[in-house]
């Protein structure tokens, strides 16, 4: 899993082909890297893969080995584990999820007592600790940690949340699409609490079958199910909201930041006029916050980076285009929490979706993964540069091109803006080809 530089971690934790590139070794040793120098307890959740009993079973060996005790909180969503974290004083919580890769994958993340994925400063010192040849400490007797089973997580984290809804959701009726994941007994336990009518799909889980056709990542499932109502896909774990509005328009993560956005312009609510996006997100999205008279900060792709920026400038809505919104408590995306706010400003305004949806217009967008034998000095390659810039110089004022690797993938990805999608889409397949040649 490390590279020369002995990397672990990639833009979003540790991600992997479960057993072959991501193992239980790893995932017993990083604990002991991440518990050794701490005291007191860590939970942990997962989503529902195969591999997942596996790793869990690894990560809460090598805690109890250095003398932390480990809570397990179940198949349970990315959100609920930050809450939960949070909640219990944990030192650490822990999430094992590929996100939304398929079934044969697995990972890491890590959360810290605040509930928001740890730092850089924080990465590299387990790293550190990780490659160090140094024996780990062994407690032993007394100091051995131990193992409980929170068998209300679920419950409890939908008692939490439900508690932040301000409008009634009686009558509101919802498809949701559960990925076969982590949600797929949170999700109908949280809507039906606070009184939404959902039919569910994507909760038949078999181990292998999470992100499989369903979900955040193919969301033509929940609209085919939809059938005029509003449907909402998560990912495998849970993190991330894509919409489907009553006609079976697709809501993307920039669209529900511009729902949010201009929701909390006109109750005043929206702090320091600012929203955080990434620099994925549509050139539609700014021109939208510039109409509105909203300032947009941009980050780096990841989460983590928006929740930094959403606290530098106490930000109350900031996100991704793939649908990772951060909302005012500024810790970690979860697209149930997303999701119950998107349902109170359709309760609050009276506005249907896809009337909310037009206070944005996106221009047309092509995101082409290029499959590379190495992303090693792809930045410094002059062939990619020069494509690129020529690509740039066609486009102007009037779109945008974005190439950069993957945090964790063996890709290049490579996406274009354009006033229409045939010109997107042939400028992006110039940039990859070159790509593709240049790092077979």
């Amino acid at each position: 899993m490390g590279t020369e530089q002995q990397r672990l971690f990639g833009t979003d934790g540790i991600r992997g082909s479960a057993n072959s590139e991501l193992t239980p070794d790893i995932a017993f040793n990083l604990a002991r890297a991440v518990g050794e120098p701490v005291e007191g307890h860590v939970v942990i959740g997962r989503d529902t893969r195969r591999s997942g009993p596996m790793f869990h079973s690894a990560m809460a060996s090598g805690f109890n080995s250095v003398g932390i005790d480990v809570v397990d909180l179940g198949i349970i969503p990315t959100g609920a584990v930050s809450r939960l974290a949070r909640d219990t004083a944990a030192t650490y919580g822990v999430v094992i999820s590929a996100s939304h890769n398929p079934g044969e994958d697995n990972g890491i993340k890590l959360f810290g007592r605040d509930g928001s994925k740890i730092d850089d400063e924080t990465e590299l010192a387990i790293e550190r600790r990780y490659f160090d040849d140094r024996p780990y400490r062994r407690a032993v007797a007394g100091n051995i940690g131990i193992q409980s089973v929170m068998s209300n997580a679920i419950e409890r984290y939908a008692d939490k949340v439900s508690k932040t809804v301000a409008y009634s959701m009686r009558g509101l009726e919802f498809v949701i699409d559960t990925a076969n994941g982590a949600a797929f007994a949170a999700a109908p336990h949280l809507f039906e609490k606070v009184g939404a009518s959902v039919e569910v799909i994507g909760d038949t889980p078999d181990g292998m079958n999470i992100n499989d056709g369903v979900g955040a990542t193919h969301p033509e499932a929940v609209a085919r199910a939809a059938r005029g109502k509003i449907g909402l896909a998560f990912d495998g774990d849970a993190d991330r909201l894509i919409a489907v509005d009553e006609d079976g328009e697709v809501v993307n993560g920039d669209v529900i930041m511009a729902i949010f956005a201009q929701w909390q312009l006109e109750r005043g609510k929206l702090e320091k006029n600012t929203v955080v996006a990434t620099v994925m997100s549509n050139l539609g999205f700014i021109q939208a916050m510039e109409r509105l008279g909203i300032d947009v900060i941009i980050t780096p792709v990841g989460d983590r980076r928006v929740v930094e920026a959403m606290r530098k400038s106490r930000a109350v809505v900031g996100g991704e285009q793939s649908g990772h919104i951060l909302l005012e408590d500024r810790s970690t995306g979860d697209g149930l929490r997303t999701a119950l706010r998107l349902m109170e400003v359709i309760a609050s305004t009276g506005k249907e979706l896809r009337e909310l949806r037009t206070v944005m217009s996106e221009l047309p967008q092509v995101l082409t993964n290029v499959k590379v034998g190495s992303r090693k000095g792809w930045e410094e390659n002059t062939a990619i540069a020069k494509v690129t810039a020529a690509a740039e110089k066609e486009l102007g004022a009037r779109g945008r091109i974005l190439v950069r690797a993957s945090g964790t993938e063996p890709l290049i990805r490579v996406m274009v803006e354009a006033p229409t999608k045939s010109e997107a889409t042939s400028l992006a397949a110039k940039v990859a080809d070159v790509v593709a040649n240049e790092l077979a």
